[in-house]
């Protein structure tokens, strides 16, 4: 948008004091934000709104919107019911009422994949919109072998690289526990890493990996298994 002349003005629960989220301590829980974001909304006077995530910030900037009548998107980024359901005894359909409360009266709801945004219209959500991600390519490229991470040169192949966080949700037994030839990497890391590790001591676990780092892990792999 910037490259475009548009000007821009991001809040973020790194603007704001914080606790930690429970069982997701890498999250941190904006305290205080709706007057804070009030005043912010009055002295940039926005003529566009997105809200990214449904957190306290957004929580804030969606009462805001309503209250003041403003136009508003929004966008659905992960499987939050099921998400909650799969640590804590909340059944999913709790956690969608939830995400249709909230997502509902914005304009465009803008989802990843045309299959997700047909899912989520059986579940009762309106206004969806396909909003395909984008890809930095200079970045995330074919590499050669040269570029390998030293911890996958030797391994063998194929590689089955998965990516993301380590978390009951993710569902990675049902990667880990397949039958395949070659090797199972795993990139990031989170709560169920140390259990995993020990229960499926074959597969690599090469923790959490940014920028080039993460993209020669990317390019090192043969197949990306997202389960």
């Amino acid at each position: 948008c910037r490259a475009m002349g548009h000007e821009v003005e991001v809040i973020s629960p790194d603007q704001f004091k914080t606790i930690p989220m429970p069982t997701y301590p890498e999250i941190r829980w904006a305290l205080n934000a709706y007057e804070d974001i009030q005043e912010r909304f009055k002295a940039f006077e926005p003529e566009a709104i997105h809200i990214a995530t449904e957190g306290a910030v957004g929580l804030a900037a969606r009462r805001i919107c309503l209250e003041w009548k403003l136009p508003f998107t929004t966008s659905y980024h992960t499987r939050f019911p099921e998400y909650v359901s799969a640590p804590l005894p909340v059944p999913p359909a709790v956690g969608y009422a939830f995400m249709r409360w909230f997502h509902n009266p914005s304009g465009r709801i803008m989802v990843a994949t045309e299959s997700f945004r047909q899912e989520l219209e059986k579940r009762g959500f309106r206004n969806l919109s396909p909003w395909s991600r984008g890809v930095d390519t200079d970045l995330f490229r074919p590499r050669s072998e040269d570029e390998v991470p030293e911890a996958l040169r030797n391994l063998p192949r194929p590689i089955w690289l998965n990516v993301g966080r380590v978390a009951v949700e993710k569902n990675l037994e049902a990667f880990l526990g397949l039958d395949l030839p070659g090797s199972k990497v795993v990139v990031g890391d989170g709560p169920s890493r140390e259990a995993l590790q020990a229960k499926f001591p074959d597969a690599h676990f090469a923790g959490a990996r940014f920028g080039e780092d993460l993209a020669e892990h990317f390019a090192a792999a043969d197949v990306f298994v997202f389960p």
